[in-house]
């Protein structure tokens, strides 16, 4: 589930709220530990979901570096360089 979560803060363009949506949603289904809650927890999810995209969303408006923004491409295609090395068989 958590392998989803990918870092946003220093990207160029920056991250988007869908984004932070989908990273609060991977984080709380994690904590939950259920991809879909009941009936009963949907309400609560949902609003942990709001939460943490919030919280997300004001610490990635805080942070400051010095480093050059990241191209996302570039790292995606770091990312997989990685990946397949990892998987070869």
């Amino acid at each position: 589930m958590c392998r989803n979560i990918r870092q946003l803060h220093n990207f160029e363009p920056p991250a988007t709220s869908d984004e932070v949506h989908a990273a609060a949603l991977q984080y709380v289904r994690k904590v939950a530990g259920a991809t879909k809650p009941s009936q009963r927890n949907q309400a609560a999810f949902d609003r942990a979901v709001e939460a943490v995209a919030a919280a997300t969303a004001e610490l990635l408006g805080e942070l400051v570096t010095t480093a050059p923004p990241k191209d996302r491409e570039t790292e995606a295609a770091k990312a997989k360089e990685r990946a397949r090395i990892r998987y070869a068989s």
